[in-house]
This record gives C-alpha cells, structure tokens and sequence, in this order.
C-alpha cells in the first residue's frame, strides 16, 4: 500500500481504469493507476508449489499480490486489484481518524454508473 490517503488500482481493463479513476475523483476517493508490471511475474514462482502468494524480500508487493490474482480471472473478465492500507492515523473532513473504507466510495460510483439502469 502507499499510504493512508492514496492507494494503488491495478488493472489490465483501460475502460475499467477511467471508470474507476473517474469515480474516485467524483466521489472524493482518488486512487492511482499504478502498472502490472510483467518483469515482477518472476517473483511468484516457486521451487516447491505452482507459484508463490507473497513473494520473499520486502519488494514489490502490492504488484506482485495484483499479478498473483490476474492468475486466476479468465481474460474476458475486467478486474481491478486495489491494495488498501485502510486505517487513516488522523481525522479529516469526513473521514475520521481509524478504519477506512479507501476507495469502496469510488468503486459503488463505478457500480452504479456501469450496471444500475441494466436490466
């Protein structure tokens, strides 16, 4: 995670980026696009299973836990990975100090904005 105000949004689905980075916007709720980098791919495999789920070393883990997941969603399913610090260490206009829903404001704008009026 990066922190208590801004968390970083994967996603391999460009229309489900501007939606999601749209809504975050509207809704007060920002996150950053930040890349499934293909380089980190390496860092999940593993001597003794298929892979790994939290690859060794202190590096890359919120892009590894993204490339982790993308294993498992069929291609034509559009998916996003928000890796969430979720805890603000001080209030602020609406958010009081402690757990924190980041980017749950963002991701029902998005929601409603694609599925509400679908039959």
């Amino acid at each position: 995670a990066l922190g208590p105000d801004l968390p970083p949004m994967f996603t391999d689905d460009e229309s489900l980026a501007a939606d999601l980075l749209a809504s975050g916007l509207e809704q007060n709720d920002q996150m950053w696009r930040l890349p499934l980098w293909n380089g980190y791919d390496e860092m999940l495999k593993s001597d003794i299973a298929d892979m790994v789920n939290a690859p060794d070393g202190p590096f890359a883990g919120p892009i590894t836990a993204a490339l982790f997941l993308r294993r498992f969603v069929p291609k034509d399913i559009a998916w996003a990975h928000l890796d969430l610090f979720a805890w603000r260490p001080a209030a602020k206009p609406g958010r009081p100090k402690g757990g924190d829903a980041m980017g749950l404001r963002a991701t029902w704008a998005m929601l409603k904005s694609r599925y509400a009026d679908k039959p």
